[in-house]
């Protein structure tokens, strides 16, 4: 009876990350669409899929696959190789981006307004889908599984960490963008509403996943 309800708690747990995982990219495509700019974490894959003519999907997902390399020289044998599930959990989280990206295809925004709602949407659905990603305890994001390698390795809090992180992938987006197309690309005011926003609506999030935790998978 205990193993039926331990194996219970873990398929609740790897449905919570999928679903988790889906919100997060659909919230992905809502800021695609209201072309403000990305979050900071897709705005890598947004300027090399405008550069390559891969979709943003297949971009993400080569880096969260280059993430987990990283991860695994910075850790060597401290890596858990449990963790080579952020590979397949980012081809689902890619996937859905691009599936994303066709559901909302017939919408539009017409004026700078209307692209402010899809672009708060897209943040709030990255927050939702962070939150149920932290509550399933699986596996980490490869972004945040290179993060915690640094903090490993490195006297740095995750915090702080995670914020120069957010910045570099800017940063390079930034680089990439002006050297290569000679303009910005996905890097706009959306992506610094994204970059305070998202930390903080994650929070208020995180009570009431906390709750369903605490009844469902304790």
């Amino acid at each position: 009876m205990k193993e039926e309800k331990k194996l219970n708690r873990i398929l609740i747990r790897v449905i919570l990350l999928c679903a988790g995982l889906s919100v997060m990219a659909i919230g992905v495509a809502f800021s695609i669409k209201a072309a403000l700019g990305t979050s900071p974490i897709s705005s890598v894959p947004f300027v090399t899929g405008t550069i390559s003519g891969l979709s943003v999907g297949t971009t993400t997902i080569i880096m969260n696959c280059i993430f987990v390399v990283i991860q695994i020289l910075i850790l060597r044998k401290r890596f858990e190789w449990f963790q080579l599930l952020q590979i397949p959990a980012s081809i689902l989280f890619g996937t859905m981006i691009d599936a994303g990206g066709v559901i909302l295809q017939g919408l539009s925004c017409s004026n700078y307004m209307e692209q402010w709602v899809f672009c708060m949407t897209g943040i709030v659905l990255l927050a939702f889908g962070v939150s149920m990603e932290i509550t399933a305890r699986l596996i980490t994001s490869a972004g945040e599984g290179v993060v915690l390698a640094v903090c490993k390795v490195l006297p740095v809090k995750f915090g702080d960490m995670k914020v120069i992180f957010d910045l570099t992938l800017v940063c390079i987006s930034i680089l990439i963008g002006l050297l290569l197309l000679g303009h910005l690309e996905g890097v706009r005011e959306g992506t610094i509403a994204a970059a305070l926003c998202v930390g903080l609506i994650t929070k208020r999030f995180n009570k009431p996943m906390a709750r369903l935790e605490e009844k469902y998978l304790m």
